[in-house]
């Protein structure tokens, strides 16, 4: 599926060919914080098959709570998430549904980490919910 996207304030701009399958939601604490959410979902693409304009990213590398070192890019104007990959192996991007235009077509197919998992976070239907505000 080819999918368009960018940073919240539009400094940098992305196409990319991603696998629908591929999409996952993650509870780690890493992606709760760094999302300032109960989870983080995310798309699985070749690094081949993305493109950016505009502004490089800014990276910096995490290591995990499975102890893999994370490549964490993100917008150096908004802060904006934008995709994690390998430290020693950049060939797959995970892209942030976030950053996405058509997230709203991509659902998620698996949830990991879910050790770490807000027990609020499972099912909040029952919340109340407004249309807008």
């Amino acid at each position: 599926m080819n999918v368009t996207g960018g940073c919240h304030c539009g400094n940098i701009r992305f196409e990319a060919e991603v696998d629908p399958a591929a999409v996952s939601i993650c509870h780690c604490t890493d992606c709760q914080r760094l999302s300032g959410s109960p989870y983080r979902a995310s798309v699985r693409a070749s690094a081949d098959k993305v493109r950016f304009s505009g502004s490089e990213p800014a990276a910096y590398v995490k290591t995990a709570d499975s102890g893999n070192r994370r490549v964490q890019a993100f917008c150096t104007l908004c802060g904006s998430p934008l995709y994690a990959t390998s430290e020693t192996d950049r060939s797959t991007l995970n892209l942030r549904l976030g950053a996405i235009d058509q997230r709203a077509a991509l659902e998620p197919k698996r949830r990991i980490w879910r050790k770490s998992a807000l027990p609020w976070s499972e099912d909040v239907t029952h919340i109340p919910a407004a249309e807008r505000e």
